[in-house]
């Protein structure tokens, strides 16, 4: 209470990102409440979607903030972090860069499912339009996190918010099987997090990840064996989040039951805060200070790149067998995972100070292409009514516009060149062999290499395959629009990777914005 009653109006700037979101939430919601029941619920979308726009404005305003320009040299000098609530909240390039990926996803997402609610299904439109705030208000805390507890306090919030959101279709047996598989494990996943985070609380006496990690390194010795359980433990429950084999077995179901709009917040957003929070744990922990010259440390990313590569393995030969598009989807997403925790695993050399960069940018591509892909899946299965990969087929004579952008985002996928997906993955099998771990390299090109049986046998059902349905394809303006913004940023991001790259290397400080002091 002494540290939140020390918050001044210069302070509460710093917090405006999330605290337009917290407003929005509220107002949307009583406006929910007090409209007519025959009062469109789309207006609520829009809403939304300009509350996500003003709180990304106030994110590009800290990022400005916290980069000044020398006017001698006319660099970008990263300043120092503002720290607030006593060092549990960090405003930072770091958190800044993860916020308006969390925006940018919502954003498209909210947009894209503007017009396409149906009320049939999800009886709710309205609550619909407007979780998805709270949801992106938990990602954003746990980007910001510099204290265990903050941590958990934000990821509870968007897992929670996504359980319901995952269970919005009430009169579809297969959403109410994925909200309760959803929860369960979430449950579990978050109790082992919370588990793993006890251990540390019990060996520091602190919270806050500076300061534990200053106690470990202290006293490493006494609590080495407490040290490997408490970080096992933490890798298990991340893993969890990101969807990472082996702990991935709820993602197929869930992705699959979900209504689409959530399976690609869930796919892009909710993922990406995963990240957000397993790279600033893992090195603000294990990776900094006394215990950089300790055991703990080489095998804990030892055991990251292990997780990846059981990631690429298995997400990429499971989603050989599939035929139901979102299982497919899920699939690809637990390779991804696999290829998102190389850039974490591989750590930091003396001649490779990337790892983020790479890693976040391939979050970028990542974001386009699923969010783009899953577009024209829901217009496709709206159409068809199936939500097998037969349903692609013949889509070329029936709507060659979105076949063609489907090819886009499909190369983009398999990592074909000139696409983002392209680059994002050779930036990280690049950093890799330069840091000499050859082994995951392989694993990354062998499995990159089998992705393409199953992303092209999307495009043979398009283009060399004649559907059931023979009538053109009908969608929503807004879906369309989605559509081709994805493939716009997918094209612009094979072009010009180098601009990408570079400004996130301009505006981010290893030092300054990830490591906590």
């Amino acid at each position: 209470m002494d540290q939140l009653q020390r918050l001044t109006a210069g302070d509460l700037v710093h917090l405006a990102p999330e605290l337009t979101l917290v407003i929005s939430a509220i107002v949307l919601s009583l406006l929910d409440l007090f409209m007519p029941r025959s009062f469109n619920r789309t207006v609520l979308g829009w809403l939304a979607l300009v509350s996500v726009g003003i709180s990304a404005v106030f994110v590009l305003g800290d990022i400005s903030a916290l980069n000044r320009i020398d006017d001698a040299t006319g660099l970008v000098l990263p300043t120092e972090p503002v720290s607030l609530l006593g060092g549990s909240w960090r405003v930072d390039d770091y958190a800044n860069l993860f916020k308006l990926l969390f925006l940018g996803g919502t954003a498209l997402i909210l947009f894209m499912s503007i017009g396409n609610v149906k009320e049939d299904e999800i009886p709710h439109k309205g609550e619909f339009y407007y979780l998805f705030l709270p949801a992106t208000i938990g990602a954003m805390v746990m980007a910001s996190s510099g204290d265990l507890i903050t941590l958990f306090v934000g990821l509870e919030l968007l897992s929670i918010t996504s359980y319901v959101l995952v269970g919005m279709r009430k009169k579809s047996f297969s959403s109410n099987e994925a909200a309760f598989k959803y929860v369960v494990m979430g449950g579990i996943s978050s109790a082992v997090i919370l588990y793993g985070m006890s251990f540390l609380y019990g060996m520091s006496g602190s919270t806050n990840l500076a300061e534990i990690n200053r106690a470990l390194s202290a006293n490493y010795a006494a609590f080495e064996p407490l040290i490997y359980v408490s970080f096992f433990l933490l890798l298990a429950g991340f893993g969890f989040k990101i969807a990472a084999a082996p702990f991935h077995m709820w993602a197929p179901d869930v992705y699959q039951g979900s209504p689409t709009p959530v399976t690609a917040y869930l796919a892009v957003v909710s993922k990406a805060a995963g990240f957000a929070i397993t790279f600033r744990v893992l090195y603000s922990v294990f990776g900094l200070g006394g215990l950089i010259s300790q055991q703990i440390h080489t095998d804990a990313f030892t055991a990251t790149m292990v997780v990846a590569a059981a990631a690429m393995i298995f997400g990429n030969f499971i989603a050989l067998r599939q035929k139901n598009m979102k299982r497919l989807l899920a699939y690809s997403g637990i390779a991804n995972a696999g290829y998102l925790l190389v850039p974490i695993g591989t750590q930091f050399g003396m001649v490779h100070f990337s790892n983020f960069s790479e890693m976040f940018f391939y979050l970028i591509a990542y974001l386009f292409m699923n969010i783009g892909a899953i577009a024209v899946y829901m217009i496709v299965s709206d159409s068809s009514k199936s939500e097998d990969i037969s349903a692609f087929a013949g889509l070329y004579y029936r709507a060659p516009a979105t076949a063609v952008a489907m090819v886009v985002l499909i190369l983009s996928l398999a990592g074909l060149p000139v696409t983002g997906g392209f680059f994002g993955k050779l930036y990280i099998m690049l950093g890799t062999l330069q840091l000499q771990h050859y082994w995951l390299a392989a694993i990354m090109i062998g499995t990159s290499v089998i992705s393409f049986y199953y992303y092209f046998s999307i495009i043979r059902q398009m283009f060399l395959r004649s559907g059931e349905v023979e009538a053109e394809i009908k969608s929503s303006p807004t879906a369309q629009i989605t559509v081709w913004i994805c493939v716009a940023a997918t094209l612009l991001t094979g072009f010009f990777p180098h601009v990408v790259l570079r400004y996130i290397e301009t505006i981010f400080s290893v030092p300054i914005d990830l490591f906590i002091s």
